[in-house]
């Protein structure tokens, strides 16, 4: 696992890319696993700072509940299309997996909010190669640095 810092000193121009994927809007998609093992996915608000990735719970939510009984999730960047006629405009997505680790919250905007830093076990970029005509997934893994596969 690594924290965000790592991952960035350790490939700061994917990582760079990744955190514009995150910040191109406020809502991104979270996967977090159920009692039962089945996958829940949620809206969530991401936060980077301090060199760490955070994520905030309110009390009592689903989401929370999850992460209480397994720390592993999924992260998904939000989506843009591209420019109708020109699908070489697509800028891609990212997606983050690792563990949430509880951290203190001092400035909770609800009351009895929680925080937690993601550890990264992986971390993916999705876009499509300077043609337009195939699709690149750059995937990194700590201690593994990056590999790259393009596909038609």
């Amino acid at each position: 696992m690594a924290s965000w810092a790592e991952f960035a000193s350790a490939e700061p121009a994917l990582a760079s890319r990744v955190q514009q994927r995150f910040d191109i809007r406020k809502h991104k998609t979270l996967a977090t696993l159920r009692k039962d093992g089945s996958p829940r996915i949620s809206g969530i608000e991401v936060e980077f700072a301090d060199g760490e990735l955070f994520v905030g719970m309110m009390p009592g939510s689903r989401k929370l509940n999850d992460l209480e009984r397994d720390p592993r999730l999924a992260l998904h960047s939000p989506t843009d299309d591209p420019s109708p006629g020109d699908p070489r405009g697509w800028p891609g997505e990212a997606k983050l997996a690792g563990f949430a680790r509880e951290v203190a919250f001092t400035n909770s905007p609800v009351e009895g909010g929680r925080r937690f830093r993601v550890d990264i076990t992986e971390a993916v970029l999705t876009h499509l190669n300077a043609a337009g005509d195939q699709l690149v997934i750059e995937s990194w893994h700590p201690g593994e640095g990056v590999q790259r596969l393009e596909r038609t």
